[in-house]
C-alpha cells in the first residue's frame, strides 16, 4: 500500500521472447514458490522479498514474472509491473520487464505481493493454486530467480468481503477487501523493512513455457500479448451528502484534513460526476480502533424499488454498493487501496471512531483501463452527436481492461456477443487491434471438443451460448477485414471449421437447424423467454438459422482467401441451401420474415438479419426496412441488437434513417447516465459497451467509411448524411488515416477524401460510383 501521487514510473514492458532462444521451448531455472503456510486453494494475501547485491547499475536487467491469482512486483520500493494478464492454465500469461533503471550498485530488494481470492475469485479468474514466479532472463539476472532464497510471509490483515446484490442481480466480479491496519506489515515493499522473521519460500514446479517437453508445470506460460493497463490519478468531483463531519469546500477535488472526533460517526457520499473504473485510495491518520466502511455504486436506488431513476439524483434514494472495510491502526498517513479496482460513480464513506479521533486526509482514485488512444474524429456541428460519442467512448473504455468486459461492475466477463461490437468500436476509434486479437485468441483457447466456444472467456464457469460461437466467426472475419494480420486469422481456421461442424451436425434435412442444446441467447426482449427467440427450444428458429447462414458466408470468405478453396465452395453451397430454406420456411414475397415457420410471431431481429444475410436484397430489402421500422407489433431490438438493426439499414441503402433511430441513447442521456446501460429501464448495469455502437456507426454509416477488402486494403466511402448538411471526420487505418469531409447543397454533394499511401477504393453516392486513389480526392457529385 503505497502513495500514488502521479503516474507510475514503470520498467519497460517488453515482448516475452527475451534474450534466450529457448525461453519459449525449454523449462526455466526459476521455480514457482509459495509460503509454507499458504493453503493452496484458499483465500490469502502473501508477500515475497529477495535481497541481492550488484557491483554496479546494470545496463539491462530483464525478468519474466507471473503469479496466481494476481501479483504486483516492486523494485527498491517502486511498483514496476503487475499482472498477470488473464488467461487459462494452458495459456498462463507472464510479463517481461527491464528493471535496470530501478536498480543501483550495492543492496537491492525485489518485493512482491501475491493474492489468491480462493472461492470468492471473480468468474473471469482462472487458477491452479497460490504461487509466484520470477525468472531472470540471462546472466546476472539469474541471481533473482524464485527459489528458497526468497523470503515470504502471509499477510493476516486481509479477509474477503463477498458482495451479494440486494436487488438479487447476478454478480461475479469478486469480493471486497477488509484490511486490519493493526495487522498490516507497513513498509513491506521498502528496502529498509526488517524481514528477518519471514520464512524461506517453498519451491514448487519448475517454471516452464507452453510447449516445453512433458509440460513440467501446471502453469503453461505464454508471453503477455497486450500492454500494461493505464493508470492515472483521478479526483472525485463533489460531496453530495455529509453528516457527522465538517467538509472543507475544496474536498474532494483537493486533499483536505477532515477530523472525525472520538466516539463519533460520520457519513460522506462523494460523486465522481461520471462512472469510472479506478483504484480508490483512502489516506487517514490516527483513528486506532475506528472502522471505515466504503461502498461503491454506479447509481443510487429509488427507495423500495428495483429502479434507479435519474442517475444525477441522490436525495430520497438508497445507497447499495459493493464494499471495502479499513480498520486504521492509529498510524500516520495510512493508505488503503484495494487489491483490485472498483467501478463507481458514487462512493459512500461511513466512519465510526472509538477512543482515538481520525483525520481523513484524502480520498481519490487512480483510473485504470486498457491504454486505448482516441484517434477518430467526428464533427457534424451537433452537440448531441458529440455527446453521444463522448459517452460511448467512456463506456467502451470502462469495459476494456485486460479483456473486454460486459459490465465492469457486475461481471467483468468477456462475452462474445458484447465483444464483437466492442471490438468494432475499438478499431474505428483507435486502430489498436491488440485487445481484439487477444479476445479472439482467448475465446479460441476455450473451445471444447465438440466445437463450441465458451460463451465468455476466460471463465471458471462452463457456460455455452451456441450463437455466440457463430458471432466469434464474425469477429474473426471483422479482424481480417480491418487489420492487416492474415497469418493470425489463418491460424484460427481449424476452430472455424470445428464450430461449423458442430452446427452442421444439428441441421435437418431441409438445412434448417434442429434444436441446439444450451442457452440460445439472442437479445434481451421482453416477449422472449430469458432472451431466447421463439422456436429455438423446438428447433425451428429463423434467428438461429440466419446466424448460421451468416457464419457460412464469413467462413467461405476466410477459406477462400486464406484456407481451402474446396471448403469455401462447400460452405457457399451450404449457405445457398440454407438461404433457400429460410425463404421457404419464414418468408413470403412482400411480407415480413417470421420468427418461426408458424408465422405467428415477428421481430426486428429476424428481418434485420434477413437483410444482413442476403436473404433479401435490393428494393425488396429497402421495403423490408420500412416495414421493420414502422410496425410496432414486432419484438423490438434492444440496445445491444440495434447494432445489427442499424447495420441492416445501412446495407439496404437506407442509412439516411440512422440518425432518427438514436432515441434510446437520447433517453439515457436524459436520465443522467454517463455510460450506456445494459438494457432499457429498469436496467441492472449502467455500463455495457455493446451500447457504444454509435461510435462505430456514425463513422461507418454517416461518414460512410468501411473496408472493402481484407486488411482494409481497399476502402468504400458510402455516406448517409440524413438530416445533416455537413459532416467531417477521420478514422485510423493500418497504413495511416482515412479522412472524409462532406457538404451537401441541395441535391449536390461536395466531398473530400484522403486515403493513406498505397490504398485505393471507391466513393458511392446514390447510383454514382467514383474511383478513389491514395492521397487527397476532391469530388463534386449530383
Amino acid at each position: 500500500m503505497r502513495l500514488l501521487l502521479c503516474l507510475l514510473s514503470l520498467g519497460s514492458l517488453l515482448p516475452g521472447a527475451g534474450a534466450e532462444s529457448d525461453l519459449l521451448t525449454r523449462p526455466w531455472s526459476a521455480r514457482w514458490i509459495y509460503p509454507s503456510d499458504a493453503p493452496p486453494f484458499d483465500y490469502g494475501v502473501y508477500h515475497f522479498r529477495r535481497t541481492f547485491e550488484l557491483a554496479s547499475q546494470p545496463a539491462s536487467f530483464l525478468v519474466h514474472v507471473s503469479g496466481d491469482n494476481r501479483y504486483q512486483l516492486f523494485v527498491n520500493g517502486e511498483r514496476v509491473v503487475w499482472g498477470p494478464a488473464r488467461g487459462d492454465l494452458s495459456h498462463w500469461r507472464y510479463e517481461t520487464v527491464d528493471i535496470a533503471a530501478h536498480l543501483h550498485a550495492g543492496r537491492n530488494v525485489l518485493a512482491a505481493v501475491v493474492w489468491n481470492f480462493g472461492t470468492e475469485a471473480p468468474m473471469a479468474q482462472a487458477s491452479y493454486r497460490t504461487g509466484f514466479m520470477l525468472h531472470g532472463d540471462s546472466g546476472a539476472a539469474r541471481v533473482v530467480d524464485t527459489n528458497r532464497q526468497w523470503k515470504c510471509t502471509r499477510n493476516g490483515a486481509y479477509r474477503p468481503l463477498p458482495f451479494f446484490s440486494p436487488m438479487g442481480y447476478y454478480y461475479v466480479a469478486g469480493p471486497g477487501d477488509a484490511v486490519d491496519g493493526a495487522r498490516y506489515p507497513w513498509g513491506w515493499e521498502q528496502p529498509g523493512f526488517d524481514d528477518s522473521k519471514w520464512q524461506p519460500a517453498v519451491e514448487d514446479y519448475e517454471a516452464a513455457p507452453r510447449g516445453a517437453e512433458d509440460a513440467p508445470s501446471m502453469w503453461m506460460l505464454v508471453p503477455r500479448p497486450i500492454p500494461l493497463m493505464e493508470e492515472r490519478p483521478q479526483r472525485l468531483s463533489r460531496v453530495r451528502q455529509a453528516s457527522g463531519a465538517t467538509i472543507p469546500g475544496a474536498f474532494p477535488q483537493e486533499p483536505a484534513d477532515i477530523r472525525i472526533p472520538a466516539h463519533a460517526q460520520a457519513r460522506i457520499v462523494l460523486d465522481q460526476n461520471w462512472l469510472t473504473t479506478a483504484y480508490p485510495e483512502l489516506i487517514v491518520s490516527g483513528g486506532r480502533g475506528a472502522t471505515v466502511n466504503l461502498h461503491y455504486a454506479e447509481s443510487l436506488w429509488l427507495k423500495g424499488k428495483r429502479e434507479k431513476g435519474n442517475r444525477d439524483e441522490v436525495e430520497g434514494k438508497t445507497f447499495f454498493g459493493n464494499p471495502d472495510i479499513f480498520l486504521p491502526d492509529g498510524g500516520a498517513h495510512r493508505l488503503f487501496r484495494p487489491l483490485w479496482w472498483r467501478a463507481y460513480r458514487y462512493v459512500e464513506l461511513a466512519i465510526e471512531t472509538k477512543d482515538d479521533p481520525l483525520t481523513l486526509e484524502d480520498f481519490r482514485g487512480v483510473y485504470t483501463g486498457y491504454p486505448f488512444e482516441r484517434r477518430a474524429r467526428f464533427d457534424a456541428g451537433s452537440q448531441e452527436l458529440s455527446r453521444i460519442l463522448d459517452v460511448g467512448w467512456r463506456t467502451a473504455r470502462l469495459c476494456a481492461h485486460e479483456t473486454y468486459m460486459d459490465t465492469p461492475y457486475y461481471e467483468q466477463l468477456q462475452y462474445v456477443g458484447d465483444t464483437r461490437v466492442q471490438a468494432l468500436v475499438s478499431l474505428y476509434m483507435t486502430g489498436d487491434g491488440r485487445l481484439m486479437r487477444n479476445a479472439i485468441e482467448l475465446l479460441n483457447d476455450w473451445h471444447t471438443g465438440e466445437g463450441l466456444t465458451f460463451s465468455c472467456a476466460p471463465s471458471n464457469h462452463p457456460q455455452y451460448i451456441p450463437p455466440f460461437s457463430l458471432w466469434w466467426i464474425g469477429m474473426l472475419h471483422d479482424y481480417w477485414m480491418y487489420q492487416d494480420d492474415a497469418s493470425f486469422v489463418k491460424q484460427k481456421l481449424p476452430a472455424v471449421r470445428a464450430v461449423l461442424s458442430y452446427f452442421t451436425s444439428h441441421q435437418k434435412a431441409g438445412r434448417s437447424l434442429g434444436r441446439i442444446p444450451w442457452w440460445n441467447f439472442v437479445d434481451w426482449v421482453e416477449q422472449w423467454n430469458n432472451a431466447v427467440p421463439p422456436g429455438a427450444e423446438e428447433g425451428a428458429s429463423a434467428l438461429l438459422d440466419l446466424q448460421l447462414l451468416m457464419a457460412y458466408d464469413w467462413a467461405a470468405d476466410l477459406e477462400g482467401g486464406l484456407g481451402l478453396p474446396a471448403l469455401a465452395q462447400e460452405y457457399r453451397k451450404s449457405a445457398g441451401e440454407l438461404r433457400n430454406s429460410i425463404r421457404e420456411l419464414y418468408g413470403r414475397p412482400g411480407e415480413l420474415f417470421a420468427d418461426t415457420p408458424r408465422r405467428t410471431v415477428f421481430s426486428q431481429h429476424t428481418n434485420a438479419l434477413a437483410i444482413l444475410a442476403d436473404v433479401v436484397e435490393g428494393d425488396a430489402a429497402r421495403q423490408l426496412v420500412a416495414r421493420t421500422l414502422s410496425d410496432p407489433t414486432l419484438a423490438q431490438a434492444s440496445i445491444y441488437f440495434r447494432h445489427y438493426l442499424h447495420s441492416a439499414i445501412n446495407k439496404a441503402g437506407e442509412g439516411d434513417r440512422y440518425l432518427d433511430l438514436l432515441d434510446p441513447w437520447r433517453a439515457m442521456l436524459a436520465r443522467g447516465l454517463t455510460t450506456w446501460s445494459e438494457r432499457p429501464e429498469p436496467s441492472r448495469s449502467d455500463c455495457h459497451a455493446w451500447g457504444a455502437s454509435p461510435n462505430f456507426e456514425l463513422f461507418r454509416t454517416v461518414l460512410g467509411i468501411d473496408s472493402a477488402a481484407p486488411g482494409f486494403r481497399r476502402v468504400l466511402i458510402r455516406p448517409y448524411l440524413g438530416r445533416l448538411r455537413q459532416a467531417s471526420g477521420a478514422i485510423p487505418h493500418p497504413r495511416g488515416e482515412i479522412a472524409v469531409s462532406l457538404e451537401r447543397q441541395g441535391d449536390e454533394l461536395n466531398a473530400q477524401v484522403s486515403l493513406p499511401s498505397g490504398t485505393e477504393g471507391e466513393f458511392q453516392w446514390h447510383a454514382t460510383v467514383t474511383p478513389l486513389h491514395s492521397g487527397m480526392n476532391r469530388l463534386h457529385l449530383r
